[in-house]
């Protein structure tokens, strides 16, 4: 029988690195795809044995690349699911996007998904897989970053797009919206501030930040039988921030129950 294979992009960072760690529970191979070579073959040796988890270079912004990294997969067994977590953030406001911003974080964040998406289509037809978005609360709400948090919510139509259209052929597709996950990029800004951590921890009703293990969960369950009937939906995963916030709810009811 054919092996299943999950494509996990974005792969060799943090949260990249958990989802391929929790899918590994449910294919036979993973592909952690990454435009950095060096960290996806060493993302690929820390998660185990090079017959479970492969690394390719890709630039998911480009076609040929993409079309490769389907090549390379269907020569690995059956595409079951494609998670499509490559992602940057560049600009912090609207003031300082310039076009160029504008456009890179709109090509790596959203066109990138629909590139992977339609190389990988026809496998995911006849596996009758799963499509899984990382998307961001950024694109629910603005929590700045605007170029990446346009693209971010284009990334969630998207989502109900293939939902919509594939669902005929048995595909699934679903997002992830991570909130503040504390990755490495978060440890840098800790190391300048070493309060970020506990100012972002405020805002969130569970009072804590989230691990990627907590994603890779959220990843691993949309991907797996238990939610066939789930489709075209997106799944916060952000410690309750997209629910509202207690010192808001403080400051409009005055209850000291906030």
């Amino acid at each position: 029988m054919s092996k299943s294979v999950a494509i996990v992009t974005g792969a060799a960072g943090d949260i990249g690195r958990a989802i391929a760690r929790r899918l590994a529970d449910d294919h036979d191979i993973v592909l952690l795809v990454d435009i950095d070579a060096t960290a996806a073959e060493e993302a690929a040796c820390e998660l185990g044995a090079a017959e479970r988890f492969a690394a390719l270079k890709v630039d998911v912004t480009s076609e040929a690349d993409t079309t490769n990294m389907a090549k390379v997969a269907a020569g690995l067994g059956v595409v079951k699911t494609l998670v499509n977590n490559a992602g940057a953030a560049r600009a912090v406001s609207l003031h300082d996007t310039t076009p160029e911003i504008w456009r890179a974080d709109n090509a790596l964040n959203l066109e990138a998904a629909f590139l992977c998406f339609r190389a990988v289509e026809n496998m995911l037809k006849a596996s009758k897989g799963s499509l899984i978005n990382i998307a961001s609360v950024n694109g629910m709400a603005v929590f700045g970053h605007p170029a990446y948090s346009a693209a971010k919510a284009g990334l969630l139509h998207f989502t109900r797009l293939v939902a919509v259209e594939y669902g005929k052929f048995g595909i699934r597709a679903n997002a992830v919206a991570p909130g503040t996950v504390r990755t490495q990029a978060w440890e840098v800004r800790a190391a300048a501030n070493p309060n970020v951590f506990e100012e972002a921890r405020r805002w969130y009703p569970l009072q804590r930040v989230v691990d990627p293990a907590d994603v890779a969960n959220a990843v691993g369950f949309l991907a797996s039988p238990l939610a066939s009937s789930i489709t075209g939906v997106c799944l916060p995963v952000d410690c309750g921030l997209t629910a509202g916030q207690a010192e808001l709810a403080h400051t409009f009811s005055q209850s000291d129950h906030y």
